[in-house]
């Protein structure tokens, strides 16, 4: 089944630690070329590492979406997500994000626009399926809905909640 996926592993689950990896890739790309750059390479991603998932997207539409985003989170480690495909529309309920909670729960601050690039990742490539995409929430939860472009302009990102680390009971980062 991973032939739905845009990468080839042998592995049930990812390693958390790639986590690390990509907020600070995120946060490399954010110092050095601005967040016009770090949007520019969220879009290379979905546009052009995605091709494989918005093409088979583009053939099945919103049924090859909630297929694709189903195994996308189960590959995830720490993933609760729920995806309910719809009439005319994919809903993703993301009531635990993978990402954020790892690095929280390893000390490790995101970057504040980190869920920015779950919106423009997935609405470039969704944009060449001929779909779109919303997000509302962020910081570590959210819901995401594909559904059909029909002339839909981009989301304003300041809808989206940005990341903060989040003291727990005790007052502890």
């Amino acid at each position: 089944m991973n032939d739905i996926l845009p990468f080839t592993d042998t592995k049930e689950k990812g390693a958390a630690d790639f986590y690390f990896c990509i907020n600070a890739t995120f946060a490399h790309i954010q110092r050095t070329f601005a967040e016009e750059g770090l949007h520019r390479y969220w879009e290379d991603l979905g546009r052009d590492w995605m091709s494989p998932v918005w093409m088979r997207w583009r053939e099945g539409g919103l049924d090859a979406v909630a297929e694709y985003m189903r195994r996308s989170f189960e590959v995830e480690p720490g993933a609760d997500v729920i995806v309910e495909r719809h009439p005319v529309s994919v809903e993703v309920e993301v009531r635990t994000c993978p990402a954020l909670a790892h690095l929280r729960a390893s000390g490790r601050a995101p970057i504040e626009t980190y869920c920015h690039h779950c919106y423009v990742v997935m609405n470039a490539a969704a944009r060449c399926a001929g779909l779109a995409v919303r997000l509302e929430g962020g910081n570590g939860s959210c819901r995401q809905w594909f559904g059909v472009a029909a002339g839909a302009a981009d989301q304003d990102l300041m809808e989206i909640r940005p990341c903060v680390m989040e003291a727990d009971d005790a007052g502890n980062l």
